[in-house]
């Protein structure tokens, strides 16, 4: 039976904290694995603290765009002291929509450098949320020599989607795919090594999974779908995606 990953999911928010036992155990009985990202220092803290219950969880630490404000510091200092410990960082990214002026962009685009040299030095892979500013991150990326990258929950056109496999990027497709048709058209031209599911948990979906927090547990879902649009078999695919997820780890 092969292990599936869900690359994308905030175990660390407080929507799950009364359920962690359960997902652990759900992780285990349907071998599934999980990126769980941060946002920010306090969660970074708490997800290497849910790395340490079991295996199956994957610690990527470091601040999402939209809490820009926060320093880097600290965050570097919390690696330093985990570097065993890390998988990777994310979520980090770029996102206009979090901001009003060029002075607010230019300092997410500081911060999102920061992070990416700190990924560099390290070698460890990274998550990137990449809103409304695909373009301007493709432009960056190349500074850098960086060991796996996913734009997670991928929404660009297809020309950046062609723009993204020729930088090496893996993109992420979540639980939309099960009923956006726009998403299943993207997952079709995604070179098929470069694909990735995820959750974004805990994000609630309104056309499907009854509005509930996303759980790992949607991931086979997510993964029949796309087996179909690939034309695929499931098993045939979750193979697919068992290598890619171990080639964007690294491991």
């Amino acid at each position: 039976m092969n292990w599936l990953l869900d690359s994308h999911i905030h175990l660390s928010d407080p929507e799950y904290d009364s359920d962690i036992p359960y997902i652990i155990k759900c992780m285990e009985k349907m071998h599934i694995k999980a990126c769980c990202v941060s946002e920010d220092l306090l969660s970074s803290k708490k997800t290497i603290d849910l790395s340490k219950k079991t295996e199956l969880i994957f610690p990527f630490v470091g601040i999402h765009p939209g809490k820009a404000d926060e320093k880097l510091e600290p965050i570097l200092e919390l690696i330093n002291q985990n570097i065993g410990g890390i998988a990777g960082i994310g979520e980090i990214g770029l996102d206009s929509t979090y901001v009003s002026s060029e002075s607010e962009f230019q300092r997410q685009e500081q911060l999102f450098r920061g992070q990416l040299a700190i990924a560099e030095k390290i070698q460890k892979p990274i998550s990137i949320h990449s809103r409304k500013t695909l373009d301007k991150i493709y432009e960056i990326i190349p500074s850098y020599s960086l060991r796996g990258m996913v734009l997670h929950w991928f929404d660009g056109s297809k020309q950046q989607l062609t723009k993204a496999m020729d930088l090496g990027f893996f993109v992420s497709f979540g639980p939309l795919l099960v009923y956006a048709k726009d998403k299943q058209v993207l997952l079709s031209k995604t070179e098929i090594n470069r694909i990735l599911v995820e959750t974004d948990g805990p994000v609630k979906f309104s056309r499907c999974f009854a509005l509930k927090p996303a759980q790992v547990s949607f991931i086979p879902s997510i993964i029949f779908c796309a087996s179909k649009v690939l034309r695929k078999s499931y098993d045939e695919f979750s193979a697919i995606l068992e290598k890619n997820s171990n080639d964007f780890l690294g491991i």
